[in-house]
């Protein structure tokens, strides 16, 4: 068979056909759409620089590298901020400002450079128990700076400063409040329905002291005697500091309903008044000691334990275990401190001109409970004992006007002050949200059980 063309064209033709193939097959492509195209292709002799042209082709598609991208070379330094490394000592009874320096590694001739002659560097010695003390060290490993941590809420710190002395700032942090409700029914005891209610010990013995001159707490409670209370909720950095004030409440005790609110006057003192702004607190709370027991009553025809003789009994008898606290039931002064007759340990209190009372066979006296001192309503001035003639530990608690003994759960209690005149408007103002709130969470909640029904 005679082929059309010389055999020289027929095995260039061949050759390039490879290149071709070769060259599309190692080259990159982007994604394309093929389609089909017929080109007249006249052949001919290969010319040397043709092939010259391929080798050099075939070389660099075999020696191609690739190089990285490009790198930017602005780099961002950040500075990491020094860690304080603060050490921290919790004032505990016992403890000195010296000792407690010595703890942190520090003798007293650092706390003087501390304290100096600035006088508002002096709250440092003031410290109590429960607060803490924290010592920052400097790159050179000597004081600079002390926080005296009053609570979460307040601290002060004392900072070193360039001639080697420390000046001192007061830091306050103020918490987020939010509102809580809670409301509950009580069976047995207002202690009991105030757990049930999710309530803490504190606000039990708040609300009691609440509505304590209106409600006898060991005669007056009731079961079916019901409660409901907004209070304030403490937080700091989104974690709950503590509970707050009783901002409203309500208590329906035998059929009376009770509605006490917290205002908050100009001179930062604050009381719980009536929606109509009269005090909720009179010149005396009816028991000095909280939910004990009745032992004794008022009865000028009582046979006496101890001498068992009829005996007048003109005072009421608190039985609880020894080393209850016991309470001043008023504002006044102390007028007798000790040992008295069959009493055993007294204590009276002169409240103004007309009353006093007085408080028997207690186990020890208060701190700094003297005669002379002043006190004020609800203070501790002695625990519960048996001193004297007593057949067990027990209260004593006698009320007299005028010099006479009254039966102190019958007689008729001055009241404390009202809201003046002209500041109603502002107490209206004031308490009006407190009163609102308390009555649309009870409606709420009324509601929700109602629906559960």
């Amino acid at each position: 068979m005679i082929h059309p063309y010389p055999k020289t064209h027929i095995l260039a033709a061949s050759f390039i056909g490879i290149v071709i193939t070769l060259v599309l097959t190692l080259s990159p492509s982007s994604k394309v759409n093929a389609t089909r195209t017929s080109t007249p292709i006249e052949l001919g002799t290969p010319q040397p620089t043709l092939l010259n042209e391929i080798n050099q082709l075939e070389k660099a598609k075999t020696s191609k590298t690739i190089s990285p991208p490009p790198q930017n070379n602005t780099e961002t330094i950040t500075k990491a901020q020094p860690t304080e490394h603060w050490q921290t000592i919790k004032v505990k009874d016992g403890h000195s400002l010296s000792s407690i320096f010595s703890l942190a590694g520090f003798n007293d001739k650092v706390m003087y450079s501390v304290l100096g002659n600035k006088k508002q560097n002096k709250s440092l010695s003031q410290i109590f128990p429960g607060e803490k003390l924290a010592f920052l060290q400097g790159t050179d490993d000597k004081l600079s700076k002390v926080k005296l941590i009053r609570s979460p809420l307040e601290s002060i710190l004392y900072t070193k400063i360039e001639n080697g002395t420390f000046n001192s700032q007061t830091i306050t942090r103020s918490p987020d409040i939010h509102t809580s409700y809670r409301e509950g029914e009580i069976e047995s005891s207002l202690f009991l329905a105030g757990q049930a209610a999710g309530l803490t010990q504190k606000q039990i013995m708040e609300l009691a002291n609440i509505f304590g001159w209106d409600i006898d707490f060991i005669l007056d409670i009731r079961s079916g005697d019901k409660f409901s209370l907004i209070y304030e909720e403490l937080y700091l950095d989104g974690e709950k500091y503590k509970n707050g004030k009783i901002l409203a409440a309500k208590f329906s005790n035998q059929g009376r309903e009770l509605e006490a609110v917290l205002y908050r006057a100009e001179n930062g003192t604050s009381n719980y008044f009536t929606p109509e702004g009269n005090s909720m607190r009179k010149a005396f709370i009816r028991t000095p000691v909280d939910f004990a027991r009745i032992s004794s009553h008022f009865n000028l025809r009582r046979k006496h334990p101890v001498l068992h003789k009829i005996r007048a009994h003109k005072g009421t008898d608190y039985a609880a275990s020894r080393g209850t606290p016991i309470k001043a039931t008023g504002d006044g002064k102390v007028i007798h401190t000790g040992r008295k007759g069959g009493y055993g340990k007294a204590v009276i209190i002169q409240h103004g001109q007309k009353f006093t009372t007085l408080y028997a066979h207690m186990s020890k006296y208060a701190r700094g409970i003297k005669t002379g001192k002043r006190v004020k309503q609800g203070q501790t001035i002695g625990y519960i004992g048996s001193t004297g003639l007593a057949s067990g530990p027990h209260l004593h608690y006698e009320f007299r006007v005028n010099g006479v003994h009254k039966n102190s759960l019958k007689v008729k209690l001055p009241h404390a002050t009202p809201i003046p005149k002209n500041q109603l408007a502002d107490f209206k103002a004031q308490t009006y949200s407190y009163l609102a709130q308390l009555s649309t969470f009870s409606d709420s909640y009324q509601l929700a059980a109602n629906e559960k029904q």
